[in-house]
């Protein structure tokens, strides 16, 4: 049997859970199909999920078509929950991106396949809803072409569209003018086939075109296009079909190393953390003890998904998606096995707000913190923050949906009732040039039992941060590296006006202890001092998020929409104006989004629609903004030192009488 990890993935809305649904009804798994209305759909379990008609959290089901068995994982569409989709996308063999053929293409849809084309993962489409009033299957297949970096093939031809009548019909590879189409289409990119093409016609058949198609596919050069409804079933056995023969399956090895990761986690009914692990390769074992990047843990129980069940196994081989009790100390995102420092970059930008948490009851702050920290888990780009001294705690988010997500939970989960402040967009600082920090072992006004000395530079954009080791290592135990390397990282994340630092490389030059009293506390206290000179001499500047925007409305509307714009500080780098609608593009501020998205109705009578998707970080305007701190801050040395010895003092009395050596 051959085994694939399938996404469906999709701007929210146009019919991605449906289609999962149909998939399920069709294939025997579910034997009544759910509606997403009405919140009775099999992938959305979540209460809320059901109540607002979206996915919030990646589910997992298997099935079988023909010798093929899918894994298949529903993904959101919301752009609020971007981060759920970046999860999975790492597990996937393939992928179906799920296009309304009434809306086209939007923003999350170019944002989807911009992450899939990086991580080279093949996929195809599947134009939906051409049975709804307003379908435009043939202009959405244009639209696809032609705003998408893609090649789409057309497999289908809808008769009726935009009729409840209407009908999908498979084309025939071997008719006219399909043929020649698919036939100069592939000859892009195989000479042998355009040899042949030119020069020996009669060589060519459906079967070498059908095998070169899928060749074609599984490399990211071609993207079959199939149309339907997913609501009625109409179109979608071919894509079934498409499914188990055209995309590429993965070669599985049982019998090798254990190498999977945890893409989602959960909580159990007594509160037991299950953690969703897809197996890669090896087999694993009940009771078996298995490497996570915190340290090992053993197996307590394994819930595969097999056939639309979950069913409790002894064992969990490659191929496989399995649920695992047992392992206390993983996160979303660990690598499990021999490979854990494989995890890869985000494929989507970090959230770009930011939000305060109270409890409405001040007896519940503690509560609420341990409640945030399990959400943490489940999400890591959540980024949870506190300011103890405050009683603050934050989190960040991409959107209000998600805020209002981050309420409900905490009050169905937990029984906590949270008040949110009014969100805030997050800026990063950029290293303006170089700068190098000093503390020397025994010599004032170092009181720490090491000498660590850094250097901090520049990367280029998007190359995010980075650590080396620039001395002998011969001379230390590795752990006393290891903690300035962990210090330097968590150190980074509040610069010297608060915010997280992007883009920079730290290089350790200097290091030296006292064997055998220095720790590594030692390192772990003094480095936030040495890197907070650094940085201080190299200097940072505020960076605020950009996003890119389309904007489509009547044509009569654009010169108020231009102005706008244009007052909202907007940079306009496309317009197109077409039968009646204009279509604009460029990049504004983040922080001027939510004012434009509340205008666009009145300017448009209702006709305009404005969508956003993160696209970089620029300097800031204005004076630079600063961001409250939680935590000592080393830029204040002071201050940092006196955090450092009350911290200490509790636990060395010797401390508390100035005997920092003790």
């Amino acid at each position: 049997m051959r085994t694939l990890n399938l996404g469906i993935l999709a701007h929210v809305d146009a019919g991605k859970t449906s289609l999962t649904e149909r998939l399920l009804f069709d294939t025997g798994i579910i034997d009544k199909l759910g509606s997403v209305d009405t919140g009775s759909t099999q992938t959305d379990s979540l209460e809320l999920e059901r109540q607002r008609g979206i996915t919030i959290r990646a589910a997992v089901v298997s099935f079988t078509i023909g010798n093929t068995v899918v894994n298949l994982i529903d993904t959101p569409g919301h752009p609020d929950f971007i981060a759920e989709v970046e999860r999975v996308l790492g597990l996937l063999d393939a992928a179906v991106v799920v296009v309304s053929a009434v809306e086209g293409v939007q923003a999350q849809t170019r944002v989807l396949v911009r992450a899939l084309q990086r991580l080279s993962v093949p996929f195809l489409f599947f134009i939906n809803k051409v049975d709804r009033l307003g379908a435009r299957y043939d202009e959405v297949l244009e639209a696809i072409a032609n705003q998408l970096p893609v090649r789409p093939i057309a497999m289908s031809a809808v008769i009726d569209a935009g009729s409840k009548l209407a009908r999908v019909e498979a084309v025939d590879l071997g008719g006219e003018p399909v043929f020649t189409t698919l036939c100069e289409t592939l000859a892009e990119n195989d000479d042998a086939l355009l040899g042949d093409y030119v020069l020996a016609p009669d060589r060519l058949s459906t079967e070498r075109l059908g095998r070169c198609l899928a060749d074609q596919v599984a490399k990211g050069l071609v993207h079959p296009a199939f149309a339907g409804a997913a609501t009625t079933g109409v179109g979608v056995p071919a894509l079934a079909s498409a499914i188990a023969t055209i995309l590429p399956h993965r070669r599985l090895d049982p019998d090798g190393p254990v190498v999977g990761k945890i893409f989602k986690i959960e909580r159990g009914w007594g509160g037991e953390k299950l953690s969703y692990i897809d197996l890669k390769s090896g087999t694993i074992q009940l009771r078996q003890y298995l490497n996570l990047p915190k340290g090992p843990a053993r197996v307590t129980g394994i819930h595969v998904f097999e056939a639309g069940r979950i069913d409790t196994v002894a064992s969990l081989r490659a191929g496989q998606i399995a649920r695992i009790s047992g392992l206390g100390s993983a996160r979303t995102g660990d690598m499990v096995g021999t490979d854990l420092l494989s995890a890869g970059r985000h494929q989507f930008a970090p959230p770009t707000l930011e939000t305060c948490v109270r409890a409405k009851r001040p007896s519940d702050n503690a509560a609420l913190w341990l409640a945030l920290n399990q959400l943490a888990e489940q999400d890591p780009l959540i980024n949870l923050r506190r300011n103890e001294d405050a009683n603050e705690v934050f989190v960040s988010l991409y959107g209000e949906v998600q805020k209002e997500v981050i309420q409900s939970t905490l009050l169905t989960d937990f029984g906590l009732e949270a008040m949110f402040e009014a969100s805030t967009v997050i800026c990063v600082e950029r290293l303006v040039g170089s700068g190098t920090g000093l503390e020397i072992i025994f010599k004032e006004p170092n009181p720490f039992i090491a000498t660590v000395g850094l250097r901090v530079e520049p990367r280029p954009e998007g190359a995010g941060n980075s650590f080396a080791l620039e001395v002998d290592l011969g001379q230390m135990p590795a752990s006393f590296y290891r903690a300035v390397e962990e210090t330097v990282f968590e150190t980074l994340k509040q610069g010297i006006l608060g915010w997280q630092i992007i883009d920079c490389h730290v290089a350790m030059t200097s290091a030296r202890q006292s064997s055998p009293t220095s720790t590594a506390a030692d390192f772990r206290q003094l480095t936030p001092l040495v890197l907070a000179t650094a940085l201080s001499a190299a200097q940072t500047v505020v960076c605020e998020p950009v996003d890119r925007f389309y904007v489509e409305a009547p044509a009569a509307t654009l010169n108020g929409l231009l102005t706008l714009l244009a007052k909202s500080g907007a940079s306009t780098k496309d317009s197109v104006i077409a039968n009646g609608v204009v279509r604009l593009e460029g990049t504004i501020a983040s922080a001027m989004i939510q004012s434009i998205q509340h205008q666009v109705p009145g300017l448009t009578s209702g006709m305009g629609t404005m969508e956003t998707s993160f696209d970089h970080y620029a300097p800031a305007a204005g004076s630079q903004r600063s961001r409250r701190r939680s935590g000592p801050d080393p830029f204040n040395r002071t201050e940092y030192l006196l955090r450092m010895r009350r911290n200490l003092a509790g636990t060395n009395p010797a401390i508390e009488k100035g005997d920092w050596s003790s």
